[in-house]
């Protein structure tokens, strides 16, 4: 059975908001959770960016069962993987074995606020890899030092390292993404719901591992107002990641999408209280061979309703799939 995740989504709501939503999508049966980690919103309509991992950490005390998962944050600019790897271990040890840690190779939205420049796909990639290798140097425990292309490590230790290891995931878009998690990743993550992904991480080494995508949705009672509201703030999604990834801020992706209508975006996020619509856009992942979805409720304000209408309409439906 396909498992359903919730979604934090930072870039639309405040910290505490986020929290209390998390608590509600656990009540309501969610399978897993998983949490973006921006310093920008991809549009300013959003309107938020707070620490992920500050909400984190308060998400693994206000809740019990649910799975927690970064989906993703970057380990090689804005963060050192010596950092992310203590994060990681302290937020496994909070959540008491709830926590998988996601990676990915960034976004220049928020990995350009550091001022180190932001290089091109391919070095990113092999800073990714580089950045995994110390990561699970860290968690093998005792002192690590690295002196690689990209990142050096002094005499690191992580002092609190918890007994059960958060496994890894690495977000795939290319072949050369894909090799990697293949290697060197416990479970692959993806956007789009492309069989050609999980094949290649398949062949690098991936099979048999989960495989986690994710889909955005827009709940409303009013069709158009969800519609409307999908286009205002989620309208970015309908561009390819290789552009989105070089975009250096809120208003490159309001130009960028300009021209987006609302009728573009009803077209690739289900809107709507139309059960059958959700299914429909959620049999496409599963039908690749994707273990786990996460959805996103477009709407920082209009979550709890999506919970309570998921728990009674929409999870009952997706558990059929």
């Amino acid at each position: 059975m396909v498992q359903i995740g919730y979604t934090m989504m930072t870039e639309q709501a405040g910290p505490r908001a986020l929290v209390e939503d998390v608590v509600a999508a656990e009540r309501a049966g969610f399978d897993f959770s998983v949490t973006s980690d921006h310093y920008f919103p991809w549009l300013a309509s959003q309107g938020h960016a707070p620490y992920a991992w500050s909400v984190l950490g308060a998400a693994a005390q206000a809740t019990d069962r649910i799975p927690l998962m970064t989906y993703v944050t970057c380990p090689t600019v804005r963060y050192h993987p010596a950092v992310i790897a203590q994060k990681a271990a302290t937020m496994q040890l909070l959540s008491q074995g709830r926590f998988r840690l996601g990676l990915g190779s960034g976004e220049s939205l928020n990995e350009h606020v550091v001022g180190a420049g932001w290089p091109s796909p391919r070095i990113r990639i092999e800073m990714l890899e580089e950045a995994v290798e110390i990561i699970r140097a860290l968690f093998a425990g005792g002192n690590v030092n690295h002196q690689g292309a990209h990142f050096d490590v002094a005499n690191a230790r992580l002092w609190d390292l918890p007994d059960e290891l958060p496994p890894i995931g690495v977000a795939v878009s290319g072949e050369l993404s894909c090799s990697l998690a293949g290697r060197l990743a416990d479970l692959v993550i993806a956007t789009e719901p492309k069989p050609e992904l999980l094949d290649s991480f398949d062949r690098h080494g991936g099979r048999g591992k989960p495989r986690v995508g994710q889909l955005p949705v827009c709940y409303d009672t009013d069709r158009d107002a969800a519609i409307a509201r999908a286009h205002d703030q989620f309208r970015w999604s309908v561009g390819g990641w290789p552009v989105n990834s070089e975009l250096p801020g809120p208003s490159g992706f309001a130009g960028a999408t300009e021209y987006v209508t609302p009728q573009d975006v009803a077209q690739t996020i289900p809107c709507g209280d139309d059960v059958d619509l959700f299914v429909e856009a959620v049999r496409p992942y599963a039908e690749a061979g994707f273990t786990e979805i996460a959805l996103i409720q477009v709407g920082g304000d209009q979550q709890l309703p999506f919970i309570a209408w998921a728990e009674k309409e929409l999870l009952p439906a997706l558990r059929e799939l």
